[in-house]
């Protein structure tokens, strides 16, 4: 669900996102989880990130995936880059 609303949102260049729940294992976040699937890394990169801060990029983020967050997403590490810095690497 994650991958479908940032890539409908965000049309981003890069998209990645990787389940590491299982490093929290027995964490209250992945216990009150019906699938477990509550702790995530997310790369992306969007053209709708330029000229915008890191904070504002992550609120950007935050506000797609609210129902997501209220549902049993307990944490995302965000990394959130405009395509000219993934460009830059």
């Amino acid at each position: 669900m994650i991958l479908e609303i940032l890539k409908r949102e965000l049309a981003p260049v890069e998209l990645e996102v990787k389940d590491v729940s299982y490093q929290h294992a027995g964490h209250a976040g992945v216990r009150g989880s019906d699938n477990g699937e509550t702790h995530f890394e997310l790369k992306v990169g969007s053209k709708e990130f330029e000229g915008k801060s890191m904070v504002k990029r992550h609120r950007i983020v935050y506000s797609l995936l609210e129902d997501e967050l209220e549902n049993g997403l307990h944490a995302l590490s965000i990394d959130a880059k405009t395509p000219t810095e993934i460009g830059s690497k």
